[in-house]
């Protein structure tokens, strides 16, 4: 037998996955960028803001509605800490600087990709959501297997979760065109670097797919 990563999904074992697109990281009132005027936000951030409305955001919507509409898990992680002050964040988020406080607004969905009630959101302290949440424990209980990843950053969180996902043993789709880094060179170049880990797909394919 011939394994490969390339396998259509399997919707009784499948889940969709989104990283971080919460209003810290995706909205423009986000904590994230705070205290920077409207030019240096246009400056540093506009490219990124444009393809998330644009594209990537509706093409998550599309995802999100797809997954649902077939009956499959939808599943959600936000960087959020587990307490106000994030004193159980990880070395590296604290000097990072980022605490997004438990239960603040920032550690939201934002509302285009809202989670329904019975959708499951995992709080992350840490850039991989396999490092600092129950989500492995989660999946293997709902006989997961295949997990589709969508999410923001491409080269940052996206990248660590299909790693670990892929070294624990589940078969990852990332969708390309649903993904998002601050550069079109930086979201092309971890494609190519992630590609070895996971089997790549445009969001028009796995909407068709899941038909």
């Amino acid at each position: 037998m011939t394994l490969t990563r390339n396998v259509p999904l399997q919707l009784d074992q499948s889940a969709m996955l989104f990283i971080d697109v919460q209003n810290f990281a995706a909205h423009r009132k986000g904590a994230e960028f705070a205290g920077l005027s409207d030019a240096e936000f246009d400056d540093k951030y506009g490219w990124f803001f444009g393809q998330m409305k644009s594209t990537i955001v509706p093409n998550m919507q599309r995802l999100q509605a797809a997954f649902r509409k077939a009956g499959g898990e939808v599943l959600y992680t936000t960087i959020e800490s587990l307490t106000k002050d994030g004193r159980d964040r990880s070395l590296d988020y604290k000097i990072t600087g980022f605490n997004v406080p438990k239960g603040s607004w920032d550690g939201k969905m934002i509302d285009e990709l809202a989670p329904g009630d019975d959708e499951i959101v995992f709080p992350k302290s840490s850039s991989s959501v396999f490092v600092s949440t129950h989500i492995d424990y989660v999946l293997r209980n709902l006989g997961v297997k295949q997990l589709v990843i969508s999410g923001i950053i491409t080269d940052q969180c996206v990248e660590g979760a299909i790693r670990d996902a892929c070294d624990l043993g589940y078969l990852v789709t990332q969708v390309t065109d649903a993904c998002m880094t601050y550069s079109q060179d930086r979201h092309d170049h971890s494609l190519r670097t992630i590609k070895g880990y996971c089997r790549q797909v445009t969001t028009d394919e796995l909407v068709s797919e899941l038909r």
